[in-house]
């Protein structure tokens, strides 16, 4: 091993370690700690996250760094090396910008602001968040602030810390794309949305059953048991402490059973992108998904792309019906199959079909612009919001909890996440060209056989973790990098086709 490098891991498996510890309190906060717990255990997360940062930002690693990056030294490095230093580089820079005492402060207020944001949403009370989301933002900017550098904007800082290859510009070009395209299928297809009766799915599903069934569903798309568990929180998420203990959690609700069933199948599509990343690189900086918007490619295309397919649920519908007899025995499968592919605008992003999703995420990436390069106040959200919804959707959310509260995301600062959604479902579609070129996807599904969509994700994207960046797998698995025409031809022949357009 090169000699810099190995005085360097010491360094590295202690920020690992602490790592790993924040996000351990970090799945107990949001899946079963008491609520009167977080003022106090924002406190443990505030000194961890502290530590953590020494454990980086110090002049041993910074000399080890600068040398690591030297181009002689770069030479005695192993890809996966090299990779951990560029990794390494970026988390350096980040950190290094921020003064500890600041970085301390986040995280601890990061900590209760989620919780204080799951009870407004609960209780649909906005202004008792806002407050909090008010320092939320304010660090925010001011950490993009620091980072700031030539013609680049604030937001853009945050952009790219999910995904390194879409700034402003490409992603302007991106949801300029979806409004003159999507947009008008999307009325077009609304039209003819009424004529699919979906009422069998807001009947009384028994929540017990529906953990079971989710259980099972997770098992069947290759969520592997033996490293991974389910928990209930308000909002579904994954984490990951490295790729032999991998976390989702789901929420159920009594009135709605696609909510749960397609969480599940969401949450499980990023699991397993976890659990199949190689062992070679477990516990390093490179050790998880290579960006949140190829993380949600994978989560996206086993969601929708699979999920929603007939082939999927030709084996198994029949133990759905077997569950729930009284509600879905008259239900065929070619009904079940046009319900939760039923297209219309909603307000509910994470309930939200195929189609109308992508509309979802440019409100919310519309309005973090306009947060990061306007004066807005945080009181005006709801507003501007409601606003957005009725121009783009038609529709105006009728409280809180349907609209400006309906998601964790800011609750803990992720700006510049919610592109990664749209990105990473176009990710999939590109993909799912690919994939149909080499395998008969639909074969495999309607056997039941999952196994070999599993292993040939996990060779071509999987397997290497961070060492890739989107582009650079795009380019090795599909030939070409980012090209949303694969996204825009999957929605139309698909939403075409069920239709008849």
């Amino acid at each position: 091993m090169n000699k810099y490098f190995e005085k360097l891991q010491p360094y590295l498996d202690k920020a690992m370690a602490l790592q790993t510890a924040r996000n351990l309190f970090e799945w107990d906060d949001q899946t079963l700690a008491p609520f009167e717990a977080a003022d106090y255990t924002s406190k443990v997360v505030g000194i961890l996250s502290d530590e953590y940062m020494k454990s980086l930002i110090n002049d041993d690693v910074r000399k080890l760094l600068k040398k690591l990056q030297d181009e002689k030294e770069q030479e005695d490095l192993t890809d996966t090396q090299k990779a951990i230093i560029k990794e390494l580089g970026k988390t350096y820079e980040q950190l290094e910008s921020i003064p500890p005492e600041e970085y301390r402060a986040f995280n601890e207020l990061a900590s209760v602001s989620s919780r204080k944001w799951a009870k407004a949403k609960k209780d649909n009370k906005f202004d008792d968040f806002a407050p909090y989301l008010k320092q939320v933002i304010e660090y925010k900017k001011k950490f993009a602030g620091y980072r700031v550098k030539g013609d680049k904007k604030p937001y853009e800082v945050l952009l790219y810390d999910y995904e390194e290859c879409f700034g402003i510009k490409e992603l302007d070009t991106f949801f300029d794309k979806i409004k003159e395209d999507i947009i008008p299928l999307l009325k077009e297809v609304t039209k003819k949305a009424e004529t699919i009766d979906k009422s069998y799915n807001y009947k009384n599903y028994d929540i017990q059953k529906q953990k079971e069934f989710c259980r099972f569903l997770s098992g069947y798309v290759g969520f592997d048991f033996n490293r991974g568990v389910i928990g209930e929180s308000a909002h579904p998420f994954t984490m990951q402490l490295h790729n032999h203990d991998v976390r989702i959690s789901d929420r159920y609700m009594e009135d709605n059973l696609e909510s749960a069933m397609f969480s599940m199948i969401h949450e499980s599509g990023h699991a397993i992108y976890e659990m199949n990343i190689d062992d070679s690189l477990t516990q390093t900086l490179v050790g998880t998904g290579a960006s949140m918007g190829m993380h949600e490619a994978q989560s996206r295309f086993y969601e929708n792309i699979i999920g929603r397919s007939t082939a999927f649920w030709e084996p198994i519908y029949e133990k759905l019906v077997e569950t729930y007899p009284e509600n879905l025995k008259d239900i065929s499968l070619d009904h079940f199959i046009r319900g939760i592919n039923k297209a219309a605008p909603s307000l509910i992003r994470t309930e939200a079909d195929e189609l109308s999703y992508p509309i979802h995420i440019i409100i919310r990436y519309e309005i973090e612009k306009m947060l990061f390069s306007e004066d807005v106040a945080v009181e005006d959200l709801p507003q501007i919001w409601n606003k957005k919804y009725q121009e783009y959707m038609g529709i105006t959310p009728s409280d809180d909890t349907t609209g400006i509260l309906q998601d964790t995301h800011w609750s803990w600062g992720e700006f510049g996440y919610f592109p990664s959604y749209a990105v990473g479902t176009a990710v999939a579609s590109q993909i799912y060209a690919q994939m149909l070129e080499v395998m008969p996807i639909d074969e495999y599904l309607k056997q039941g056989n999952l196994t070999p969509i599993k292993e040939y994700l996990r060779d071509y994207i999987h397997k290497y973790g961070a060492t890739k960046n989107t582009n650079q797998i795009l380019k090795d698995v599909t030939g070409e990098e980012f090209n949303a025409e694969h996204y825009i031809k999957y929605l139309k022949d698909k939403y075409s086709r069920l239709y008849d357009l």
